[in-house]
């Protein structure tokens, strides 16, 4: 075995069972927990999963303390959330590559599949994105509090396989509720910024995904009429309403979330403004 995961958790009783069971071939696998009330610690003990607590402040400060302050039993480090899955073809990639992988290569990205009423919402989705969830032991870190950025010392490989997402296994609700907190904390970074830039004429062309993922957001947060933008690129430009219902409703909930960051990023702007 060459690799241990890392799963982060809050009130994940719906998901880790799942989640823990997709993971299986590991044998070291540790929950990072934010204080769960629910039965998220009970299903890791049986399960005989590590546990270790600490106080959520943010989504790179978690990370990284997982990548850095807890002891690991091998070299890589695979991290999940807890409505992610890893399917069998994924799991022999994981493995192979590790073990097969040179000195110099320190992370490893993989694309995800997101999934909505049963249906895979690829074109809705925004598929293909890639994440860099595969980390070479002390050699990872994370930035950006929310929606995370991975940087590396070395060099970043491709796996073929898919991580399996489940966004909406504990309900609409709760998918709202957390994209609520998240637009917060967007709406935050983009104020504190004050603003997009343009990005560099050759990122939208870099070989990179994530460079490229990353200049396509400085260009549509510069856009007008931002979150109309996005559902329809999602559901006409990416074909989204070939997804029937599933394709419409995610397209329809991603251009919410988009005018949510919009609203509060312009209260924080009026706020600064208003004379004490």
């Amino acid at each position: 075995m060459s690799v241990s995961v890392l799963i982060l958790t809050l009130d994940e009783e719906a998901n880790l069972g799942a989640c823990l069971d997709s993971v299986a071939f590991c044998d070291d696998i540790v929950v990072l927990d934010s204080g769960s009330t629910d039965r998220t610690a009970a299903i890791a003990a049986e399960r005989s999963v590590r546990v270790v607590v600490r106080p959520f402040d943010n989504y790179a400060a978690q990370r990284n303390f997982g990548l850095n302050d807890i002891p690991w039993r091998h070299d890589w480090i695979l991290m999940l959330d807890a409505d992610e899955r890893v399917p069998p073809d994924l799991a022999a990639e994981l493995v192979a590559r590790t073990q097969s992988a040179e000195a110099d290569v320190t992370m490893m990205r993989m694309r995800r599949k997101d999934f909505l009423f049963g249906t895979w919402i690829r074109g809705s989705g925004g598929y293909p994105t890639w994440f860099a969830r595969l980390a070479r032991r002390g050699k990872v870190w994370v930035e950006r509090p929310i929606n995370e950025e991975y940087c590396t010392s070395g060099r970043t490989a491709e796996l073929a396989g898919h991580l399996h997402h489940y966004p909406f296994n504990k309900g609409l609700a709760a998918w709202i509720d957390k994209h609520n907190r998240y637009s917060s904390m967007e709406a935050r970074l983009a104020f504190e910024r004050g603003g997009q830039r343009w990005p560099a004429l050759g990122a939208l062309a870099s070989r990179n995904p994530l460079e490229r993922r990353k200049a396509a957001k400085q260009v549509l947060y510069r856009l007008p009429c931002r979150p109309l933008v996005v559902f329809l690129w999602l559901y006409l430009g990416r074909g989204g309403f070939l997804e029937g219902r599933a394709g419409y409703t995610f397209a329809r909930l991603r251009a919410w979330y988009e005018w949510l960051i919009d609203l509060k990023r312009r209260e924080l702007e009026r706020a600064a403004r208003r004379p004490d």
